[in-house]
Formats: structure tokens, C-alpha cells, sequence
């Protein structure tokens, strides 16, 4: 298949370039500044361009664009540069989908659009919650309305991304080698986790299997923060005694401490699961193991 990456230099996006590749697909790269290379076509989002003759002969357009949701506090400008980094590339590339003939959209999204679930099991059947993540998401996956009476397309509410380098495990396993790591809040809160070669799988199976509408990227074995916190203190063989209080997260971080570290979602991956998709990490311990060797 010739497929075309949008978000192709980020951390999901460069490895998905390089599995696509072994497994014989073509892939060509948006990018937006001049194409410099035999792989890449220019387009520019918030102008609504994509140069000529870029989905010619496409057979699946690959959305991941997105800036980070934790990069910086969110400010109401900064909640608006997060929703527009997302929705105006899905817009613009949705509409090229429709207008081109190209058979597949898969288009990232969050599992955040659930909102915070407390202890209930959820699949992608679950309607939308609250709160600025919830809505984002809605908003990021109605933008890929264009090309659905034409077009395959496949929304990625991916979890959270243990891998060796980026995704959380990136971020937080210097404060576990330092002696810092910890649980947060009450840790009852649920992380729908997913290691990053079952992710970088997932979304190709999405891609050569005939697979629509919402799918979870999550192993099958959410866990709280708490068994998160040991298992990966146990894998670096760090003791993991400290607290991060919900009022300090609250007052140091706001919004992203109310609703990406307190919150959690306990959700599965039906559609995979159903579609057969096997897990190569379906327990966190192997994942964090992999993560630490990786």
C-alpha cells in the first residue's frame, strides 16, 4: 500500500514510518516546511494546502498530528493552541481524503475522551465525558467527519505509551532513578497504559485490516497508579515511598493535574481484541521490563 504520514518525526510517527516500511508499504511524509527529500510532500494546515499530486494514488492517509497536551499549564490560550494544533490538520486532511478517493483515514485521538471513569470498565461503545480533555477529543474526532461517507476511517484513542525513550515512561523514569518516583493523589486512579511496540502494532493492524470507527490503544490490563508507581519502582529497582498530594499537583499544575494525573480511564481494547489482534505485552510488568532493556 502507498500510505501518506502526517506527524510522521514524532514519536510515534518515526517508528511507524519504519514498521510500515518492513512490512513493504510505501510511505511518503507530509511535512511543512520545503520537501527536501524523495519521501516528502509539503502542505501547510492553517493555509488548508497540500501540494499537488500528494495523494495521488493513496491508499492510506495516516493523521498523528498534535501538539503535547502537558508540554506547558493550560492557560485558555494555550487550550486553544492544543485544540487547533489537532483540528484544523484532521479538517484539512479529511477534506483532501473526500475529495481525493483515498480509501483509509486513520486519525489519531486520545482516551481522554472519556473522561474521568473511576473504577467502570469502558470500551469504545462509552459515549464522551467532561472536562477540556473529553471535549478536545470530540471535537479532534468529529473533524474526520468529511471523509467518512467516503472513506474507511479509524479513530486511535491511545493510552498511555511505555516505551524506552518519550511517552511517559521517557518522562517520568529519571524521577525513579533519582529516588523520587511515587504514586499521585490517592494512586486509585486507573492508567490505560499500552507498550510502545503493541502501539506501533496496533495502528498498523488498523491499517491492513478492514477496521472502522473508534479503537482503544490500550493493553488489556489497565491498572491504578498505585500498582503503576510499584511495578515500575520494582523494574528499576528504586523504593517508590513518596506522595504527590492532589492540592500541590492542583496548585502547581491545574487543569492538567485535575484531569490528565488524578483522572483515569479503566479502558480495554474490545476492538482489538475482538478483531484479534495479539498483544506482545498484555502485562505491564513486561512492558516496563522491555522499556528498561530498550
Amino acid at each position: 500500500m502507498r500510505v501518506v504520514i502526517a506527524g510522521s518525526s514524532g514519536f510515534i510517527g518515526t517508528s511507524l514510518v519504519a514498521a510500515l516500511r518492513g512490512a513493504e508499504h510505501e510511505v511518503l511524509r507530509l511535512v511543512r516546511r520545503r520537501p527536501s527529500a524523495p519521501d516528502e510532500r509539503g502542505w501547510d494546515p492553517p493555509a488548508g494546502r497540500i501540494d499537488a499530486g500528494a495523494l495521488d494514488g493513496v491508499d492510506v492517509v495516516v493523521n498523528l498530528c498534535g501538539t503535547g497536551i502537558a508540554d506547558k499549564r493550560w492557560s485558555d490560550a494555550r487550550k486553544q493552541v492544543l485544540l487547533d494544533s489537532r483540528t484544523v490538520p484532521t479538517e484539512v486532511l479529511a477534506a483532501a481524503v473526500a475529495e481525493h478517493g483515498v480509501p483509509v483515514l486513520v486519525n489519531a485521538s486520545a482516551i481522554g475522551y472519556y473522561g474521568n471513569t473511576g473504577d467502570e470498565v469502558v470500551d469504545e461503545s462509552r459515549p464522551s465525558g467532561t472536562g477540556f480533555l473529553a471535549g478536545l477529543c470530540r471535537q479532534w474526532e468529529a473533524a474526520t467527519a468529511p471523509a467518512e461517507q467516503h472513506a474507511r476511517v479509524v479513530r486511535l484513542r491511545t493510552g498511555l505509551i511505555i516505551g524506552p525513550s518519550g511517552g511517559l515512561f521517557g518522562k517520568i523514569k529519571p524521577l525513579f532513578s533519582f529516588f523520587l518516583g511515587g504514586r499521585v493523589g490517592d494512586g486509585r486512579q486507573y492508567m490505560p497504559w499500552i507498550s510502545f511496540d503493541d502501539a506501533i502494532a496496533a495502528i498498523r493492524f488498523v491499517i491492513e485490516h478492514d477496521v472502522s470507527g473508534p479503537v482503544n490503544i490500550t493493553a488489556p490490563s489497565p491498572v491504578t497508579n498505585a500498582e503503576f508507581t510499584r511495578t515500575i519502582g520494582h523494574a528499576l529497582h528504586r523504593p517508590t515511598p513518596w506522595v504527590a498530594p492532589a492540592f500541590a499537583l492542583k496548585a502547581v499544575l491545574g487543569d492538567i493535574a485535575e484531569e490528565g494525573l488524578l483522572a483515569g480511564q479503566r479502558a480495554i481494547p474490545r476492538v482489538l481484541e475482538q478483531r484479534g489482534f495479539q498483544f506482545l505485552h498484555p502485562a505491564l510488568g513486561a512492558a516496563v521490563a522491555a522499556a528498561v532493556e530498550g
